[in-house]
């Protein structure tokens, strides 16, 4: 019965420690993507709309900022 109940706890403090670690790397890796590939932002619409022929209004450019939820 001893054997049963530090095998449990020996899978319960593995699976806090690997989730732990997991949780780490796994921000450490997001907050890295975030800061090679920003995200969308003010110049790139405008940069947008220039490749397509249009000179954006700045009325445009925050309505699309504000579709987007930033």
């Amino acid at each position: 019965m001893t054997e049963f109940w530090s095998s449990l706890l020996y899978l319960l403090g593995g699976m806090i420690i690997g989730g732990g670690l997991g949780y780490f790397f796994t921000r450490r890796m997001f907050e890295k993507q975030l800061k090679e590939n920003p995200p969308i932002n003010e110049k790139m619409i405008r940069a947008m709309f220039l490749q397509m022929g249009r000179k954006p209004s700045e009325a445009q450019i925050k309505q699309i900022m504000k579709s987007m939820g930033q």
